[in-house]
């Protein structure tokens, strides 16, 4: 079954569910020959809602062979071993989950697909759940204690009554997953699925000759009334790194971390590895693929010639490889990662907007301020760094902290601050550039920006000259510049308050 084939049927059991017909779409989601790991979340969803639990228990096992880092799948398949009384299983599918979570307090599947916000005090509660039925009381007690410093204010209730049940060693209710929720495909990529008439039904106009039956083009009808053209996008400098393929067959992924593509892509090799996979780049993004469904690509005066006249190979695609522990080349952007970790430490910045800087191994806290300064485009004195969301006064980082026990808390290269601004009394100017929105812009990508005509929009950085990163209505993402217009460029000055003697 072809790409395309698995998409369309995915479109429609995912159109079935939204009608309330599960039976409907459970029938088409089985009918899919070669279900990737979300279609087979899904099926385990709505075997799950049948309460058909051995049924849900092998989907959910699909689900995680083929992406062992889904976190939601190892949750659900904790809610189905604990609705079947297997309470061990149930608790090591839940921790898990929770180490799937790798320290953050969530996973928001919404890029994925999937419009849920997985909790790691959510997970913990199930867990505690799970230790009070097999009589733990105090290791229960020890996960809802654990909850609490992963606990959002919207998830505080649940935490709170889920305790003050086991000091009573009574039970309490698990954290269910909604599971009419599914996973649904790449909205981009079923808007490609339906042929599209771009020229519309031709007819005469105008003719001198009677019933004239001549059929001409009319003209493109703009897409948006006064709406300016959408400007091209960043582009990634690929000559500068990888050497350029041509892919010859279809590959469909089948975990995060490999990439899609099609016969007559163009993408280029970053890294082979010796179980002949490759990670490649590709429209922007990197990924693996198998390094046998593609072929080098020569780029000189005699190809640019033929260019076109070579047909699309006829055989059946070679077998997929085997994926091998240490021999694979690691996908998307983990080689960079691996790289960079190696001489510096990435540093985790939670303001308003996260962001993230790199510093040099023992870095000194002026280099470090100094990034975030230039980052912020604040100066360092309003600028007040910790280690914890709380501030306290044992967790604030200062010119007098010992960075060495600050560096010695990062894990993998990797360290979350947190960074809080005060109020300038000193006469220091802050400079903050605004937009607002002349026309709606809908994103097409995960990171892109969605907003409203109308929307004020605030400048973090500038991509490129048709590029913008801005901050509007409570997200980040980047913009074209042709949607918004410059309308104030403030000039703050915090002043001394007037003495009683003025």
């Amino acid at each position: 079954m072809s790409f395309l084939d698995t998409l369309r049927q995915w479109d429609e059991a995912i159109t079935c569910a939204d009608r309330e017909d599960l039976s409907e779409a459970l029938r088409i989601f089985l009918s899919i020959e070669e279900p990737n790991s979300k279609i087979c979340f899904d099926i385990g969803c709505l075997h799950l809602l049948n309460q058909d639990y051995d049924a849900a228990e092998k989907a959910f096992d699909c689900s995680i062979r083929k992406d062992e880092h889904l976190a939601i799948a190892f949750f659900q398949r904790g809610i189905t071993f604990y609705k079947k009384e297997r309470y061990e299983e149930s608790l090591a599918d839940f921790q898990r989950a929770f180490k799937a979570l790798r320290g953050n307090q969530l996973i928001d599947y919404k890029a994925l697909g999937l419009r849920y916000i997985l909790y790691a005090c959510e997970v913990l509660h199930n867990m505690a759940l799970v230790e009070a039925q097999l009589g733990n009381w105090e290791k229960a007690q020890v996960n809802l204690a654990k909850a609490l410093d992963y606990k959002t204010e919207a998830k505080l209730n649940i935490i709170d009554k889920a305790l003050q049940s086991t000091l009573k060693q009574k039970l309490f209710k698990p954290v269910q997953f909604p599971s009419k929720m599914l996973f649904k495909p790449n909205k981009n990529y079923v808007a490609e699925l339906e042929k599209k008439d771009y020229l519309g039904k031709a007819k005469v106009v105008a003719s001198v000759v009677p019933q004239d039956e001549f059929s001409g083009f009319a003209p493109l009808q703009p897409q948006v009334e006064d709406g300016p053209a959408h400007p091209k996008e960043p582009e990634v400098l690929r000559a500068l790194e990888g050497e350029p393929h041509t892919v010859l067959f279809e590959f469909v992924p089948e975990t995060s971390d490999e990439l899609a593509v099609v016969p007559g892509n163009i993408v280029f090799v970053l890294q082979k590895g010796a179980d002949n996979w490759a990670s490649v780049v590709f429209n922007e993004r990197r990924g693996l693929v198998p390094y046998n469904y593609l072929e080098r690509l020569e780029i000189s005066l005699a190809s640019q010639q033929n260019k076109g006249k070579t047909a699309p190979p006829s055989r059946d695609p070679p077998t997929r490889p085997e994926r091998k522990t240490g021999l694979t080349p690691s996908g998307n952007t983990q080689r960079q990662e691996s790289q960079t970790t190696e001489d510096s430490y990435i540093v985790k910045v939670c303001y308003t907007f996260n962001f993230v800087v790199s510093v040099p191994r023992g870095s000194p806290y002026a280099t470090l301020i100094e990034k975030i300064s230039n980052k912020l485009s604040l100066p360092s004195t309003v600028i007040t760094l910790s280690l914890t969301s709380e501030a306290g006064e044992e967790g604030v980082i200062n010119a007098d902290t010992d960075m060495e026990t600050v560096w010695s808390q990062a894990s993998g290269g990797r360290i979350t601050l947190w960074c809080k601004t005060e109020e300038q009394t000193d006469g220091i100017m802050q400079k903050e550039t605004v937009f607002v929105a002349i026309h709606s812009y809908e994103s097409s990508n995960p990171e892109d920006l969605s907003f409203n005509q109308g929307d004020t929009i605030t400048l973090l950085s500038r991509v490129n000259q048709d590029w913008l990163e801005g901050q509007c209505n409570g997200s980040t993402g980047i913009f074209p510049a042709s949607f918004v217009e410059e309308v104030l460029y403030l000039t703050i000055k915090n002043q001394a308050p007037l003495s009683d003697q003025s």
